[in-house]
């Protein structure tokens, strides 16, 4: 895993150069948002997962640490950019991944095919504006009991209340000095 997880950041810093993926630097500052706080997130991960699909991958971070950290699951990363979905594609194919499809496009376009509703046990969301209205379509990507994770500031609003047919399961600290957190929402 730490090798794995070494040639992805080393991709990053490359590819970050040419073009502005994340807000990585040369002195290592945002390793602890890009790979660290997935690593912890996966803990929270229900036994029995297969399918994740992460919305606004971007530069891939929660979606390909957590793939690295969990190689059985298979994983839809969804980003609207071409150049970052580019670099994506370059990701799984330089480190071997398999049962990882990249989608070039807005969330709401793979929305618009009844046979994706319900396809997925996990949906991750970070670093995308989100809306309660943006919630209540994404949980048409989930299967009933499937969990939601919204990667976020603990000073976030609550989106996600009053959102239909979405729980709140708990908020888990992520990285203390970051002052982040992981709501767990479940499809009920």
């Amino acid at each position: 895993l730490a090798s794995a997880l070494a040639e992805y950041v080393g991709l990053l810093y490359r590819w970050n150069r040419r073009m502005n993926l994340t807000g990585l630097s040369e002195d290592d500052s945002g390793l602890d948002r890009l790979v660290i706080e997935p690593l912890v997130a996966a803990k929270q991960i229900p036994v029995g997962t297969q399918s994740l699909v992460d919305i606004g991958s971007g530069g891939g971070s929660p979606a390909v640490p957590l793939k690295l950290a969990m190689p059985s699951v298979g994983l839809w990363m969804v980003e609207s950019k071409p150049r970052k979905a580019a670099f994506l594609r370059e990701v799984v194919r330089h480190l071997g991944l398999e049962d990882v499809v990249v989608h070039g496009c807005r969330y709401q376009d793979l929305l618009t095919r009844e046979e994706r509703w319900e396809m997925a046990d996990l949906v991750t969301i970070r670093a995308v504006k989100i809306n309660r209205e943006a919630l209540a379509r994404l949980r048409e990507l989930l299967k009933v009991d499937g969990k939601l994770f919204l990667f976020q500031s603990t000073r976030a609003d609550d989106v996600w209340s009053g959102v239909p047919c979405l729980q709140w399961l708990g908020s888990y600290p992520l990285m203390e000095s970051l002052k982040s957190q992981l709501v767990v929402l479940e499809k009920v």
